[in-house]
């Protein structure tokens, strides 16, 4: 069941057909969390290859009786398709090496990933973040400077930008404050809601709709728990327990004494829904510029709520910006169905953007171990998370199936994607309309170039300066990122922007 308080629950009950939530409902005990067993070592990939392949390609960069598998020179030589046609014939002229009676295809088909996936953790350097201030970088259609602005800040997550020239920007531990065009910044909002932080919970996107300088409404995302629940502390010899948390959107206003006031609630789940982990809350904010605005939602590591049009959970939402349920969204008139929901089968989207050229809605979302990916989102559609993968994730050996939508692409290993955007200004002529991604595991910025809805080409323009978090198109036409320090150190988190240099 769905609850939806605010000014979106007389539309939610009328359109979706949701019975209604208890009037107290249950709210779910802490639980301590077990030790993740890493999905890569649980795969059936990693079953198959150390089982027929180790013992003379090696499970390492270092070569046995034939040459390893995992080295950069072998895997950016060659492509998943002739990977899987080794895999599955054998190379040509070697005897006994072909798989293809000895296990299903699904199964086969994960060995290109498992190959990527290990190739990068072996082939990872590790090191020291640079300052990138005052760093100058030739990419392939723009040379250009990085300035930081502003730094010290605690996980910096979402930004936006005012009518008057400053940036409004989040900070996971919660606080919401301004930059202003002068480099200061403000102290922290007063009265903003109370967030659980942890892992990836915390205060997360902001976003300013298209008539924010006549209605001063500005959009907030976070993670909480059930109202009027207490999680424990936990002690030096109990770990913390894992208080059971969600995703709730609402809007306010600050006023000249910088107080968060006026707050409307869009989207607040009954407490039954509260799930523990405390990572995959999604959370980017897009308007269409038309009256509505989407938002994403992780799955919180429940592949079945992904593929459940009765759970928010795993699914890209539209609703009007006050908060009620378009009548034309895809699922208003399926029983049962949550009416908001615009497609479903998403793993954790966190990043979300319209081609300015077609308006093609487009997306990037985290994979399990591997398989991040990148869709064109359309409503009513899904998009196969619970059910296929392209990455690795015990359970799943498929990559494709009947009525689940494939992403244009997928990466492995993974970049971790965080926000994606196009480049609208004019400052960079050869970035004109170009899609870009920013990648957290990957510490890089990614350049897309797109043509009849797929990707022509892309380059790494900026990589090694730390988990890029957020990219975005200034007003000004400079390209502003979120930056935040790698191996998730509380204070360091800066904000960025890059401008033309020559």
């Amino acid at each position: 069941m769905l609850l939806i308080t605010g000014l979106a629950g007389a539309a939610l009950a009328q359109q979706a057909a949701v019975p209604s939530a208890p009037v107290n409902p249950p709210v779910p005990p802490p639980r301590r969390l077990a030790p993740p067993v890493p999905a890569l070592l649980q795969s059936r990939a990693h079953e198959v290859f150390t089982t027929n392949c180790a013992s003379c390609h090696t499970n390492t960069l270092e070569a046995g009786s034939a040459k390893s598998l995992f080295t950069e020179g072998y895997l950016s030589s060659h492509t998943d398709a002739q990977i899987l046609q080794a895999t599955a014939d054998g190379p040509s002229g070697v005897a006994n090496h072909g798989f293809k009676t000895l296990y299903l295809p699904g199964e086969i088909g994960q060995i290109p990933a498992y190959l990527r996936i290990r190739g990068g953790i072996l082939n990872r350097k590790v090191g020291e973040t640079p300052d990138p201030n005052g760093k100058i970088i030739k990419s392939q259609k723009a040379t250009f400077k990085v300035e930081v602005l502003a730094k010290g800040f605690n996980q910096p997550w979402g930004l936006g930008f005012l009518p008057d020239g400053r940036i409004i920007f989040t900070e996971r531990s919660g606080a919401l404050r301004f930059l202003g065009k002068d480099g200061k910044v403000s102290d922290a909002v007063k009265g903003t809601p109370k967030v659980f932080e942890r892992q990836d919970g915390g205060l997360l996107d902001v976003a300013l709709p298209p008539d924010y300088a006549k209605s001063g409404w500005i959009y907030l995302s976070y993670s909480d728990v059930p109202p009027g629940f207490t999680p424990e502390t936990g002690t030096e010899k109990a770990p913390l327990m894992a208080p059971p948390t969600m995703t709730t959107v609402v809007r306010g206003k600050v006023n000249p004494n910088n107080e968060w006031v006026e707050q409307q609630i869009l989207f607040q789940a009954p407490a039954d829904l509260y799930t523990f982990p405390a990572d995959h809350y999604g959370s980017r904010f897009l308007f269409d510029g038309k009256g509505h605005v989407f938002w994403t939602m992780g799955e919180r590591h429940d592949m079945q709520a992904s593929q459940n049009l009765a759970s928010p959970l795993g699914k890209i939402h539209r609703i009007n910006e006050d908060g009620s349920i378009p009548s034309d969204n895809p699922f208003v008139r399926t029983p049962g169905a949550l009416g908001s929901i615009w497609s479903y089968g998403h793993r954790n989207p966190e990043g979300l953007d319209f081609d300015p050229v077609t308006g093609t809605l487009w997306e990037t979302e985290h994979g399990p171990v591997g398989g991040d990916e990148i869709n064109i989102v359309e409503p009513g559609k899904n998009y196969g998370w619970g059910v296929v993968t392209y990455g690795l994730e015990p359970g799943i050996t498929r990559q494709t199936a009947v009525g689940m939508t494939p992403p244009v692409t997928h990466y492995n290993p993974s970049i971790g994607p965080g926000a994606t955007s196009f480049y609208t200004g004019n400052r960079f002529p050869g970035w004109k309309n170009n899609m870009f991604i920013a990648a957290m595991v990957g510490q890089k910025l990614i350049r897309l170039e797109i043509r009849d809805r797929q990707i022509v080409s892309q380059e790494t323009v900026f990589q090694d300066h730390g988990r890029i978090r957020q990219v975005v198109t200034g007003p000004d036409g400079n390209v502003y990122l979120l930056l935040q320090n790698r191996n998730g150190d509380p204070v360091g988190g800066s904000i960025a922007r890059l401008v033309p240099s020559r």
